[in-house]
């Protein structure tokens, strides 16, 4: 009751205080002209903006793309592919100045001109400078208006350890530069001081991520480590200097861990008694009134306060997307009201803790910050504990009405190059050109008790949700920002240590039965460990496999397909049970890294998922019924599955191809990859739990070369599912061709067999996004995924840039053991492997640069990544596939040239493109031959049903794993026709 007493209270003085500043900021001008003198364009053109979604999206990816243009042609040429397109509605005018026949010409060069002064006055209306001397004028400008400052270094994404060391230095120099500056500033007593205290002149705020290249929640010890002696360094020189620091807050999953090394640190004996410092808290974020009141909690064990500045959150778009593509619930609200209400409610916690924290509220709405006035008001806050902050160009109308009514504001100050500072321009853009916007709002005169009215959270928004989507939804893989997560990965593995060695034998007809033979599954990051002996069967044995499955047919054959489906679907849930297991396993086996082996156990899940409720979709059949006769297409399974699976996804294949082969009502032998015959006894041991019959499903490891060779030829065989070599899967092919005595039916190959993958990056592309991607396609899991990128073709203008750029990426990476969780690039498979990289490394070395080679740990079978420069199109290492951490970088003149030497091998599996130009977009997707073509991103990790996966050319044989026509392979499609009419006479629905 008491609260509610409160809340009234303070809302009638939040109402009294807010229609003061309001009545102070609005001006009778429409949201338009107050935009226009920045824009110089035609005046309606942003009003057409914020009325034509359409027109809103081609123009901000414009504007997006224009730093990589370096000429007004290039400029010109963009201006009419975005803008000019036939989707987008324009004004006459606009049309009329994007109507020029060749990017060259002068009507062409005075649009680009135009809009390019236009988007560098926007741009400035926001970045408060390029350099650190027009930064200095800027806050000089704002000391003037009584303002304070902070300054936050705009830059690329810190993507190679040169960058993080750079980041550190100029944030040590821009300290150092504006506290020399701030000797000759006079003291300003509404900023410069409160309470008898004598407040810094000088802020910066920062960004943890920026200071290691490699930050991962995955790794918080190491990230920690790293992190953390920048953070000392910034903080002790902060102190020599009599400046603040302040911390940002970034992406959501950088939440914890940037909070836990900050209370961590800020409690060393060093740095305990400083309040210099401050930290962010994100009000979109549905956790962060429990992250406010934790924070409260710890600084008063602390002892002294802290600045915590409270925002609305800048990556809302960005959270809603990654979480629905990940399947994991939604960290924001999806509705502004309730991040507002939310925002209200940790304003008041904060306040109310004053004499622990030191509240700097930052928002542009004036209901938020004229709540925090009146709370601040109600309880006496002194001065000192309590400030407005607004972002710089954002909203100067309502800091300068806060200033006039004596309140500390401080102003977020962004500087850096235009080029980098794209990002955060469109950031803005977005904010203020958003329908739920109050500066828009306010600017379009709305009426005052809309624009005032109390934010109310729904409780249907105050639920964490998972976005509903239509059709398959696959399983989450984990999110290793959870602490909880992170303890359960290392405790699987940890137990999987203690199971190393175990004996594994064939399962045949439902009995696992001894071998002659047996070899040593080694773990590739330290081959003295074996991670398990796997017993090998023989060729009699072999024989006696078939005549159990052939046996188990017919029973298979009959048994409904709700009841195969369904067993798939229990196979499914004991992975999901046991997926820190699973994935122990195959890091341990494979050397694959704790995160893509944790991806791979998920899209094992979902091919069993997937497959189950495709089965159920196809037994429907297709009715052709006509008058007097019905026709029904039915399926029905082929026989005999052979599975030959692959050692380089061990689980997710393995399954992937059974299980397909066994809901078709196939009986399946699953033949393993030697190297990998542990994880598919684990497998073996989850299909036999979820109930399937005996004989239907075996495993029968063995010498591809001897069982592999003898089922394939098996007269018996009527499938035979293979991911492996182009030579292995051709032979297979030939083979499987050939009719043997006995045999009744032609065999069904379906070979997925590598390929040589390419990615082009044009000029206009984002180089961040583009080294970003290369190097996660050419190096994760040391270049052995059948889609890795190990060919990356590159336009001339941009090649010397982005190769340096790729080079230092590359060189910031963590080569080791890849049960730790700071791996990036672990061992290949085996020797064998290892020296047929190794030879290739040499031949590359006689056909091209070495750009870098890496070096690698000795203890395991590691090859360090190699990036080979100005190779040539037809050279050995850019037209063999090699299967390494080996990128070859390769040179073209233009677009045209390099789609052909894209496809200029004999794969056509996945291809990548960085770009930002449409009509280089639209001319790969019908140009560039490859089964996966992916745009601005990387070219690995292809998710089940959302990318079906499987080349063309020497890539392969047969339908998408993942996707709607796979399981046809398995099936022999039927029709039956019966005529149903009896002496003439046949029913005909309608007629009595």
């Amino acid at each position: 009751m008491v609260l509610q007493v409160e809340n009234n209270a303070y809302e009638a003085k939040t109402q009294e205080i807010a229609k003061q500043v309001l009545a102070a900021t609005q001006e009778n001008r429409s949201f338009l002209s107050a935009l226009r003198d920045q824009m110089r364009l035609d005046d309606k053109l942003l009003d057409w903006a914020m009325s034509n979604p359409g027109l809103r999206v081609q123009l901000f990816r414009f504007i997006d793309t224009l730093p990589a243009l370096h000429s007004k042609s290039e400029i010109a040429s963009h201006l009419q592919e975005y803008l000019g397109n036939d989707s987008v509605e324009l004004p006459a005018a606009l049309k009329g100045i994007l109507n020029f026949a060749n990017p060259d010409s002068m009507p062409a060069q005075v649009a680009a001109t135009t809009v390019g002064t236009a988007v560098e006055t926007l741009a400035h209306k926001y970045i408060s400078g390029e350099n650190i001397k027009q930064v200095i004028k800027t806050v000089e400008r704002l000391r003037k208006d009584k303002m304070a400052f902070t300054i936050d270094l705009l830059g690329e994404a810190v993507i190679t350890e040169i960058e993080a060391q750079s980041y550190l230095e100029r944030y040590l120099e821009l300290m150092q530069q504006l506290v020399e500056a701030s000797k000759n500033w006079g003291k300003i007593p509404a900023i410069d001081e409160a309470d008898g205290e004598n407040l810094p002149k000088v802020q910066v705020s920062v960004k943890l991520t920026a200071f290691y290249s490699q930050f991962d929640p995955l790794d918080a010890q190491g990230s920690e480590a790293r992190v953390s002696n920048h953070i000392r360094t910034l903080l002790r020189r902060a102190q020599e200097l009599d400046a603040a620091v302040h911390f940002d807050m970034e992406q959501y999953a950088y939440k914890d861990i940037t909070l836990n090394i900050l209370k961590k640190l800020l409690l060393e004996e060093e740095f305990r008694q400083r309040t210099d410092i401050g930290m962010t808290i994100q009000a979109y974020l549905r956790d962060s009134e429990q992250d406010a009141r934790d924070i409260i909690a710890w600084l008063k064990q602390r002892g002294y306060p802290l600045t915590i500045r409270l925002v609305k959150g800048a990556y809302w778009d960005q959270e809603t997307i990654k979480a629905t593509q990940k399947h994991w619930p939604q960290p924001v609200y999806n509705d502004k009201v309730a991040t507002d209400a939310n925002f209200e409610a940790i304003t008041q916690l904060l306040l109310e803790n004053h004499q622990y924290v030191y509240s700097a509220i930052g928002s542009h709405n004036v209901r938020s910050q004229s709540r925090a006035i009146a709370i601040a008001e109600s309880l006496n806050v002194p001065r000192r504990r309590f400030e407005m902050q607004v972002l710089y160009g954002m909203g100067d109308k309502i800091a300068k009405a806060l200033v006039d009514k004596g309140y500390r504001v401080r102003v977020y100050c962004p500087y850096g190059d235009l080029l980098p500072g794209m990002a955060y321009l469109i950031r803005r853009l977005l904010e203020n050109t958003a329908n739920s916007s109050f500066l828009r709002q306010n600017l379009e005169n709305r009426p005052v008790e809309e624009l005032l009215a109390a934010p109310i959270m729904s409780h249907a928004e105050a639920q964490s949700r998972r976005e509903e989507e239509g059709g398959f939804v696959g399983v989450a893989d984990t999110d290793f920002a959870e602490e909880e997560r992170r303890k359960r990965s290392s405790l699987a593995l940890a137990n999987v240590r203690q199971q190393l060695g175990k004996t594994y034998l064939p399962l045949l007809n439902g009995e696992y039965v001894n071998t002659r033979t047996f070899i040593d599954s080694l773990n590739p990051s330290n081959f003295t460990q074996v991670v398990g002996k796997v017993g090998l069967l023989s060729i009699e044995q072999a024989e006696e496999a078939m005549k159990f499955a052939k046996a188990a047919f017919p029973a298979w054959k009959k048994t409904p397909v709700k009841q195969r489906a369904d067993i798939l679907r229990q196979a499914g849930k004991l992975m999901e049970e046991r997926r820190a297991e699973l994935s122990a396993w195959i890091v341990l086996e494979v050397g694959k890294p704790v995160k893509e082996a944790d991806a791979e156990v998920s899209e094992a899940i979902d091919f069993c998922l997937y497959y189950a409720a495709e089965m159920e979709r196809l037994d429907k059949g297709v009715i052709y019924d006509v008058v007097g006769e019905t026709n029904r297409y039915i399926y029905q399974p082929k026989g005999i599955a052979v599975v030959i699976s692959p050692w380089n996804f061990p689980l997710a294949i393995a399954c992937g191809m059974t299980v397909a082969a066994l809901v078709s009502g196939n009986c399946t032998l699953l033949k393993p990859a030697e190297t990998s015959s542990v994880i598919t006894a684990k497998l073996t041991e989850i299909l036999i739990e979820a109930g399937i019959p005996e004989g239907v499903f075996q495993y029968v490891p063995g010498k591809g070369s001897q069982v592999g060779a003898y089922l394939v030829n098996h007269p018996d065989t009527h499938v035979i599912a293979f991911t492996g070599s182009q030579e292995v899967g051709c032979r297979i092919y030939a083979e499987a061709a050939i009719l043997k005595p006995g045999q009744k039916h032609l065999k069904k190959v379906i070979a997925e067999m590598g390929g040589k993958n390419g990615i082009i990056v044009d000029e206009s592309a984002d180089l961040d996004q583009a080294v970003v991607g290369v190097v996660q396609s050419a190096f994760g899991y040391s270049g052995q995924k059948c889609s890795a990128c190990s060919r990356v073709i590159v336009l001339e203008p941009i090649y010397d840039a982005f190769v340096e750029r790729l080079v230092e990426a590359t060189k910031s990476l963590n080569i080791g053991e890849t049960e730790l969780p700071s791996t990036q690039v672990g061992p290949v498979i085996d020797a064998n492997a290892q020296a047929r990289i190794l030879e290739y490394i040499q031949k590359g070395k006689q056909e091209a640069e070495v750009a870098l080679e890496l070096p690698a740990p000795s203890q395991g079978y590691f090859i360090g990544p190699v990036i080979f420069s100005e190779v040539p199109a037809n050279g050995v290492i850019a037209q063999q596939e090699i299967f390494g951490p080996v990128l070859a970088v390769i040179r073209v003149k233009d677009f045209q040239e390099a789609i052909e030497v894209a496809n200029g091998t004999n794969y056509a599996l996945t291809g990548g493109l960085y770009s930002r130009t449409p009509s280089h977009i639209e001319q790969a997707q019908g140009e560039f031959e490859v089964g996966n073509l992916y745009i601005n991103r990387n070219i690995t990790g292809a998710i089940v049903s959302r990318q079906p996966f499987g080349g063309f050319k020497l890539s392969g044989v047969g339908s998408k794993a993942g996707g709607p026509d796979y399981l046809l392979q398995f099936l022999e499609p039927r029709n039956i026709t019966e005529n149903i009419q009896r002496q003439g006479f046949a029913p005909i629905e309608g007629a009595e």
